[in-house]
């Protein structure tokens, strides 16, 4: 069986940089294992390590797991965040500049994200 390790960052899949709680995410969502591993490029071996991982180790990773939602819910500090705004109508500004010259296609086909 594939090895979660953890390199400072919590356990994740040796040899890629995916945490258990990126495994942790989908699988809460209801994604099957074949699922996540195509989503992530690993095998469906390494996903059911990470889930094995989880419910090894339930109390810890769920307590963690919280611990992470909660700091995404608050959402960035406000001085990042306007470093952020700034950053965006910087782009936006760019992007509708090449759009104006034909070097993107118009914003209704890609919903104003260039990529």
């Amino acid at each position: 069986m594939d090895t979660i390790i953890n390199r400072g960052r919590g356990p994740e899949i040796a040899g890629t940089r995916i945490t258990v709680y990126d495994i942790l995410d989908y699988t809460t969502m209801g994604w099957h294992h074949t699922a996540i591993a195509a989503w992530f490029r690993i095998s469906s071996r390494q996903v059911q390590a990470a889930i094995q991982y989880i419910e090894d180790h339930k109390d810890e990773v769920m307590a963690n797991y919280q611990i992470i939602l909660d700091r995404c819910a608050k959402g960035n500090p406000p001085e990042l965040q306007a470093r952020l705004d700034a950053t965006h109508a910087k782009y936006q500004k760019l992007w509708a500049e090449r759009r104006r010259l034909g070097l993107m296609p118009p914003e209704d086909e890609n919903d104003g994200d260039p990529w």
